[in-house]
């Protein structure tokens, strides 16, 4: 048996849903044709154990104790093959379940992975959610039920062919009356589809709802809209039900009709084989395989019907994966990327210039004009240039590796606080806490570094948190780093050991910090001011508040005039 996750999954299809399951089933070929097998030999030693039985009966009944004892050793032989059979297949089914899911949580990753900055503006975050919890398991269900498919159809094709030879009429009934049952539960297939679709895109609407409510909850209550946004998550929430209630009806139809047609058609082979018997058209021991048929094929019809079912609902999460693995980033890369020198970091669209080696702050009569200058310093646009070369020649790849932005929107991970912070042990962790004022953070906890943080670091303030995302920025220690309001959370005495610790830990690296605050601005090299969107002065901060009004405004926080 494989290990599972596989280090590479691949490369998906995704011009299709269907095209993206049958690509999973490929991926996974050996197991899935060694699971198709051992389904063929389960469920065909399943099918043809009553034919055995009834030989036993009638062997039983002319008195032939050598051929009973015969047909018993067979049927047990079948039987210790058919379970062994059961056991391997099942462990190969749970293979294909489990590689099929964690292929497909693979692809979602890396491809989040490659969208970067694209992924918030292009999906909900509930669509994304929705994959990795319900829609991996209707994928591995539907890539499972291929083998066990296969098997049940086989079965009820010998048994077709097993029933032909006793009797022509009632062999007939089963060769006709399996596909009608199959359209029948067809008919509903349709509507289940339907319904499950909008289901699924009302949930990812309200999943995606729901973590923004939480993620902003202290600023909505702040402001007075709690009652309204919960006004609306009920609303939608409400609606969501509504949907689901639709999609079980048609659920509960398409279960008792997978129960109750095989039922129906099991209790006509019975009367009809009881039938035969009493006219002596069939001797006592096919009577007894009728029977024993009638039992055996509500496993293999029950299959049929579920699988449709289920490759069914695998359809429908399978177009929710490939609606994200065919959304293509933002930013594209260049075909043949060319190396960018160290050197001055510029804006081209505002104008505003980056000293290699220096701290450099950004100021803006607006934080979103400058929130867009940091996003295209750091190729999450584009329009900026480094050393006199465009940033979007060069291979993002090493962009990434070189220039390092860290926002508000930033997260703390669950999981231990030393993992989160510095995840490949660089050992440059206590530094990195002192340069962000947070070695006191790190000393409350009962457990110190080791602690668990709790979900999107919920444990901690809005300051705390900000403190430690600026000590893990501070420990990749990349070229360039660009911080955006890194300490508007924080209190005055704390904020101007930042500004200190700053500067010193980053001496000789090329750092730019987009704020008004006076402390960190007092201790830049470098100071940029922006109206929209374009550079009006740059130079030291008290040039500055002696040369632009608008800017003593501003950091002075005077009233406008």
């Amino acid at each position: 048996m494989r290990r599972l996750p596989e280090h590479e999954p691949g490369l998906p299809d995704s011009r299709s849903a269907a095209r993206f399951l049958f690509w999973l089933v490929r991926r996974s070929r050996l197991t899935v044709v060694a699971a198709a097998v051992l389904a063929v030999i389960w469920m065909g030693c399943q099918s043809l154990a009553p034919a055995m039985v009834g030989e036993a009966v009638d062997a039983a009944v002319a008195y032939d104790s050598r051929e009973l004892a015969g047909w018993t050793l067979l049927l047990l032989g079948v039987g210790t093959v058919q379970a062994v059979a059961g056991i391997m297949r099942h462990r190969f089914a749970v293979t294909n379940w489990l590689g099929a899911a964690f292929r497909t949580v693979q692809v979602v990753v890396r491809q989040a992975n490659r969208l970067g900055a694209t992924l918030p503006r292009r999906l909900d975050a509930g669509e994304v959610v929705a994959i990795g919890t319900s829609d991996i398991s209707h994928i591995g269900s539907a890539v499972d039920l291929v083998s066990r498919g296969i098997g049940s159809l086989l079965a009820v094709g010998v048994v077709t062919v097993l029933l032909l030879r006793i009797s022509v009429p009632i062999g007939m009934i089963v060769l006709i009356g399996v596909p009608i049952m199959m359209m029948v539960v067809g008919l509903l297939i349709g509507p289940l589809h339907r319904r499950q679709r909008a289901y699924r895109t009302l949930q990812g609407r309200l999943t995606g709802q729901a973590a923004d409510l939480v993620s902003g909850l202290r600023v909505l209550r702040g402001v007075g809209g709690e009652p309204i946004m919960a006004a609306r998550y009920r609303a939608a929430s409400q609606a969501l039900r509504a949907a689901g209630v639709r999609t079980a009806k048609v659920e509960a139809l398409l279960e008792a009709a997978q129960v109750l047609l095989p039922g129906v058609f099991l209790v006509l082979l019975t009367w009809l084989g009881a039938r035969s018997a009493w006219k002596g058209e069939i001797t006592v021991g096919q009577l007894v395989s009728f029977y024993a048929y009638a039992a055996f094929l509500v496993a293999p019809l029950r299959q049929l019907t579920e699988a449709v079912d289920k490759i069914t609902r695998g359809h429908v999460s399978s177009r929710r994966v490939v609606a994200m693995l065919t959304v293509e980033p933002e930013l594209t890369e260049p075909d043949d990327p060319v190396p960018l020198p160290a050197g001055e970091l510029r804006d081209q669209e505002s104008g505003v210039c980056v000293p290699a080696g220096l701290m450099t702050a950004i100021v803006a009569a607006l934080p979103s004009e400058a929130a867009r200058i940091a996003d295209r310093l750091g190729r999450y646009e584009d329009g900026s240039t480094l050393g006199g070369v465009p940033l979007a020649a060069g291979d993002l790849a090493e962009i990434r590796k070189r220039i390092l932005v860290a926002d508000n929107d930033a997260r703390l991970f669950a999981g231990p606080l030393v993992s989160d912070l510095d995840p490949y042990a660089t050992g440059a962790l206590p530094e990195a806490l002192e340069a962000a004022a947070a070695t006191g953070i790190v000393d409350g906890l009962p457990d110190g570094v080791d602690g668990v943080v709790a979900e999107r670091g919920q444990s901690f303030s809005g300051g705390q948190q900000q403190r430690l995302r600026l000590a893990r920025a501070l420990i990749v220690n990349p070229e360039v780093l660009i911080l955006v309001e890194p300490t508007n959370a924080v209190d005055a005495h704390t904020e101007a050991l930042i500004a200190d610790r700053l500067r010193a830990a980053r001496s000789g690296r090329t750092t730019v910090v987009c704020t008004s605050s006076p402390l960190l601005l007092s201790r830049a090299d470098h100071v940029c001011y922006v109206e929209s969107g374009q550079l009006v002065a740059a130079g030291p901060h008290q040039d500055l508040l002696r040369s632009t009004p608008g800017y003593a405004r501003m950091v002075l926080r005077e009233d406008q005039p």
